[in-house]
């Protein structure tokens, strides 16, 4: 690769990747001090569209990428990066792996149990580290009634299950609602015991990642966040803020500031950004999440939010006018008051799904006795483009016997 390094040219590069394959290369470019320019994929995906052509290549890919890296100013260049945020990188990475594998076997897993033993699958959190033990050594209904509540506490104590004569209690009453035996039981009960000991070693590997995460990210002076969520968040950011200007850049990073969409006297016109941080922006709102159960401050703050947004509503929910109560009975549609009229003042209007009356609607009428076509296909007024008033029944053609 000498060829690169011409003497008195600079020479820059870019890619679409900065993990996986490529890291042993960025590593040979970066230690060799040259410049070299991440671009998302998904730009790169966008960018394609203005160039002629419509094939997908290796080469077409790498033309665009150059070009882009040629014109554009935004783009931002790859550093090398903390030695402990690499490590954590590829930490939570691993356990984003470990994690999702854990959920698929467990749906996996509730879903075989729920074939053969509905009642045990719903009484039990297979998430635990209890049931996932009891379902290792028991899997029928037949298995569990000849154990007892006896047997099975002291099965499931020996090893150390907390709680084991609650568990053992939950299991037998389970057991005792089904005496019948589905065609292949033996067989689903084998698939179950190994999809329980793939889950608790799931469960295990997690926990070991889960010290090792720990016990890096506490080189790191960041308070005020878990070892999990801040371990994310510096292996997204690289180890540290140097990068970003602003807070507000970090904002635009993760993905949590709206993007402007102004155009001639349209202004502020807000979208939710394209291009960002997913797993940063994961690690914000998660944090949001967290300090709303357990910070005082943070509760407050939500609360005073949500009682603005109710507020905020343009319609309250508003019983139904007592018109033609003895034919309907309660309305389970709900009725508004809308304050978004021509007029200013409102009008009482209804969230009609349908037009006509549902057919429950219309069996109370026919039973009331009432054979009106247009009473029974009562529909809402029209109010001009400004919504729909809904009044009961209209005057019919044919008196209905509830108005004689």
């Amino acid at each position: 690769m000498s060829w690169t390094w011409p003497t008195g040219r600079e020479v820059t590069w870019a890619t679409d990747m900065t993990s996986g394959e490529p890291v042993l290369l960025l590593a040979l470019l970066v230690s060799h001090g040259q410049e070299v320019l991440y671009m998302p994929g998904r730009l790169v995906n966008r960018a394609s569209d203005g160039y002629r052509g419509e094939g997908k290549t290796d080469a077409r890919d790498a033309y665009v990428i150059a070009d882009q890296a040629r014109v554009r100013r935004d783009l931002r260049p790859t550093r090398p990066g903390d030695e402990a945020a690499i490590e954590l990188k590829l930490l939570t990475g691993r356990r984003s792996d470990l994690v999702e594998d854990r959920t698929r076997v467990v749906n996996r897993l509730r879903g075989t149990l729920l074939s053969m033993f509905p009642a045990l699958e719903r009484a039990l959190d297979v998430t635990n580290a209890g049931p996932l033990k009891l379902l290792t050594g028991y899997q029928t209904p037949a298995v569990i009634r000849r154990a007892g509540v006896a047997r099975l506490t002291k099965w499931l104590a020996n090893r150390k299950v907390r709680s084991a004569k609650d568990l053992a209690e939950v299991a037998v009453e389970a057991a005792a609602r089904q005496h019948t035996a589905v065609p292949g039981e033996k067989t689903i009960a084998k698939l179950v015991h190994t999809l329980a000991e793939e889950v608790m070693a799931l469960n295990a590997h997690t926990s070991e990642l889960d010290k090792l995460i720990e016990g890096r990210f506490r080189e790191h002076e960041l308070a005020d966040i878990g070892a999990t969520l801040g371990a994310e968040f510096l292996a997204a950011v690289g180890g540290d803020l140097d990068e970003f200007d602003s807070p507000d850049a970090l904002a635009a990073f993760a993905g949590v500031a709206p993007a402007p969409r102004d155009s001639g006297k349209v202004s502020g016109n807000l979208h939710r950004p394209v291009t960002y941080h997913r797993r940063l922006q994961r690690v914000f709102y998660t944090s949001a999440l967290v300090s709303v159960r357990y910070d005082p401050n943070s509760r407050q703050f939500y609360d005073r939010n949500a009682r603005g947004r109710e507020e905020a509503r343009p319609g309250r929910a508003r019983p139904r006018p007592p018109t033609c109560q003895r034919h309907l009975g309660p309305d389970p549609r709900p009725t508004v008051l809308r304050s978004d009229t021509a007029d200013g003042y409102g009008r009482l209007t209804t969230a009609l799904g349908s037009l006509e009356r549902p057919p429950d609607e219309r069996r109370r009428l026919l039973q009331a006795g009432c054979r009106d076509k247009a009473h029974l296909q009562a529909r809402p007024r029209s109010l001009g483009g400004r919504g729909r008033a809904y009044h009961g029944c209209p005057p019919p053609a044919r008196p209905c016997p509830d108005r004689v």
